[in-house]
């Protein structure tokens, strides 16, 4: 099938140019202006007025996930239906390899739970929760199986210790692997946790209590220089506070390759949430938690400035009743928030409108620089010749409100019910098929398995150009 996309803007981290686009097969053929004489033999879509983004890339969900006694409310199948509703063509889920399991057996597990069900691509990091010689062998195999990213906790019952960590980044070197990891300080918290139950103080404004930001900045810094030690890149997922970014800034003037992500929960939120009355505050509760206010402009400032790679959501979405597990013990409240569905306009409102960055700045935070990081790149997060036609077509100048009545995620809330936003997805196209149209989804089960490779295109960190 042959489809030309006439008229519109085309975003891409350094221009925005007026340009149509010619598809075939679901892959980009042409990029530049097309004679109207030349639009024979083509499905032709006027997206005058719109501004059109490579499909947005959100490396870090979890569906289908077993975890605090239950199971996350979104699975694959809904969870990549408030993907594509929303802009994003692309996620990459974490399989996880379980104490006594193979990474192969992890891997099967989530293919089991992914395949034929996704409505939009999807990849898969491996989380490493059992580590020793045949695991550390399987580390080539998995590459070569398109899984070159991976996962450590340096916190819940999945954490591995500092030697573990070390071991990991060594052999990830060798392999020209990377791996995210989720650093928050485990015995302080589990002190902190045993201090407020102790005094009875078992209500979900304990939560960011007993989870400090100094308890997330330690840990960075512990893991930045077990990666100096292993001369190894790494990716600190959800960054949450100005502290634990001064030790990124820290550990990359010592001249360390470190990567950032954040999400827009801790842009747009602060703590203040969990002190809602009538366990309103459950459906915040996520880790790390929320922070202050001044995080939150720390965290836009570092985004602008290139100090922040990319913008995720830690989807990880659990119902209100699920949620009441912990109302008599806040550690026992599932922790996680639904996001994949307005990730994307959240971002084009609350960034571009609102002047904290430019349509470019937002193309590199959700689409290139992404799939550069992730090995998809030039395939995804960008529009070029050969690359897959996936695309977003954005209204910038409609305007909508959010409400957990029109999502598609299962979780039953939204947790920006009510927010006006600026600007409006009116179509997202995942190679070259019309998937969802004004928030609805009009194409599933389209998505394709995602193999990728290591990441070794530049990046861009902090203005500077360098390897991935």
């Amino acid at each position: 099938m042959k489809r030309m996309i006439k008229g519109g803007r085309v975003v891409s981290s350094h221009e925005i140019r007026e340009a149509d686009i010619c598809i075939e097969d679901g892959i980009i053929t042409q990029v530049g202006k097309i004679p109207e004489g030349e639009t024979d033999g083509y499905e032709v879509t006027d997206a005058s007025g719109m501004l059109i983004f490579p499909g947005f890339i959100d490396v870090h969900t979890h569906f289908d996930l077993h975890v605090a006694g239950t199971v996350t409310a979104d699975d694959f199948l809904a969870g990549t239906r408030a993907a594509i509703a929303g802009g994003t063509t692309t996620i990459v889920d974490f399989a996880t390899q379980y104490p006594g399991e193979t990474l192969e057996e992890g891997l099967s597990n989530w293919h089991k739970k992914a395949d034929g069900k996704c409505s939009c691509a999807y990849g898969f990091h491996m989380s490493i929760t059992d580590w020793n010689p045949q695991v550390s062998e399987e580390i080539r195999k998995m590459m070569e199986e398109g899984v070159s990213t991976f996962k450590l906790y340096m916190t819940y019952d999945t954490q591995v210790d500092d030697k573990t960590i070390y071991q990991i980044l060594c052999r990830l070197a060798e392999e020209g692997g990377m791996t995210g990891v989720h650093c928050e300080n485990s015995g302080l918290i589990e002190a902190l946790q045993e201090e407020a139950v102790s005094q009875g103080r078992m209500g979900t404004d304990s939560h960011p209590a007993t989870r400090p930001a100094g308890a997330e900045a330690e840990a960075i810094s512990r893991l930045l220089r077990l990666a100096e030690a292993a001369d190894a890149p790494v990716m600190v997922v959800h960054l949450t506070c100005e502290e634990g970014l001064k030790e990124i800034r820290q550990a990359r003037a010592r001249g360390q390759v470190v990567y950032a992500e954040t999400c827009p929960q801790y842009l747009l939120m602060d703590d203040s949430l969990y002190d809602l009355p009538d366990f309103a505050g459950a459906r915040y509760v996520i880790a790390p938690p929320l922070r202050k206010k001044r995080d939150q402009e720390v965290l836009w400032k570092a985004l602008k400035d290139g100090e922040i790679q990319t913008i995720s959501t830690d989807h990880c979405s659990f119902t209100l009743e699920q949620k009441r597990l912990g109302e008599k013990d806040f550690r026992k409240i599932p922790g996680g928030m639904p996001g994949a569905e307005n990730r994307g306009i959240l971002m084009y409102s609350e960034g571009v409108a609102a002047g904290r960055f430019t349509p470019e700045d937002l193309c590199r935070l959700l689409s290139e620089n992404p799939a550069r990081l992730y090995g998809m790149y030039p395939e995804k997060g960008a529009i070029r010749p050969g690359s897959h036609a996936d695309l977003v077509i954005l209204d910038p100048e409609a305007e909508d409100v959010i409400t957990a009545a029109s999502q598609h995620s299962l979780a039953g809330y939204a947790p920006f019910e009510g927010l006006k936003v600026k600007g409006k997805i009116r179509q997202v196209y995942l190679r070259g098929e019309l998937a969802a149209e004004n928030g609805q989804v009009v194409k599933e089960l389209a998505g394709r398995y995602v193999a990728r490779k290591a990441p070794s295109v530049p990046v861009h960190v902090d203005g500077k150009e360098i390897e991935g």
